[in-house]
């Protein structure tokens, strides 16, 4: 049966946690939708981990489109979440309808993502949840903030916390129907689950969280470097490595076929 957002939110008044990972092609999907992971996103993670950029910053809405049409492909069970890219929905209210448009109508995703709490976001998430389209927020550490919050954890203070917690309330209230909260204090995470009607889903957040998500290649062990908060299950980069200079090894001394 089709995970959908009212399923999410029953699974958070059950306290039966919401599992998620990213995936960015259709084989990764395929394999993630067969575990029986609730909720796939497509995350501009990809930037790094399919394009190889050093940040999400250079992905385009037509990158973001391209992979997240080929992720649809392999999906028949989870609820499909897509990132707008950096500056693809932030300039105005008319552009984020256009691309969160686009994004929905191109593609067969469930629902976009947008990062931030501040003010003009919130406007932002109102009025595309207003005209129909499924938004899902998220604030703490924000990737595309890199340039000025870098990867660090957030909601250190007491003022940082309750500014990152009226942004979830607000962001809530603007019509969100779950939110991702990235690197912040365990107890502030705690405090945003506990106060919010909404899912929350946790990527270094404490085990709190109503759900939790992880970049797939951090999870297989394919990244470069790991973030601190991250749990490689398997180590695919080296198994991969082995079975390429394997095969190598045995065409040049004609082994293979």
């Amino acid at each position: 049966m089709k995970v959908t957002i009212q399923k999410l939110q029953q699974w958070k008044q059950e306290k039966r946690p919401i599992v998620s990972l990213t995936a960015w092609d259709y084989a990764i999907a395929q394999l993630l939708d067969q575990a029986g992971i609730d909720l796939i996103l497509v995350g501009d993670s990809l930037g790094m981990v399919a394009l190889g950029y050093s940040s999400t910053l250079p992905v385009t809405l037509e990158d973001m489109i391209h992979h997240t049409k080929a992720v649809c492909r392999g999906i028949n069970r989870a609820l499909v979440v897509v990132d707008l890219p950096f500056l693809t929905y932030q300039t105005n209210i008319s552009q984020a309808i256009k691309s969160a448009g686009r994004m929905i109508k191109e593609t067969n995703a469930d629902a976009v993502k947008l990062e931030g709490g501040y003010p003009g976001m919130i406007e932002t998430v109102s009025r595309l949840t207003e005209i129909g389209i499924p938004i899902i927020a998220h604030v703490g550490l924000t990737p595309q903030s890199v340039k000025i919050l870098g990867y660090k954890q957030q909601g250190k203070t007491i003022e940082a916390q309750e500014k990152i917690l009226n942004q979830a309330i607000a962001l809530e209230q603007a019509g969100a129907f779950a939110i991702v909260l990235e690197h912040i204090t365990e107890n502030l995470a705690i405090q945003i689950t506990k106060t919010l009607s909404i899912p929350t889903i946790g990527i270094g957040a404490g085990n709190h969280c109503d759900g939790q998500v992880l970049v797939t290649a951090d999870l297989l062990g394919l990244s470069e470097k790991l973030p601190p908060f991250a749990k490689p299950y398997t180590n695919l980069r080296q198994t991969i490595l082995d079975s390429v200079t394997h095969f190598s090894e045995d065409v040049k001394s004609r082994q293979f076929p």
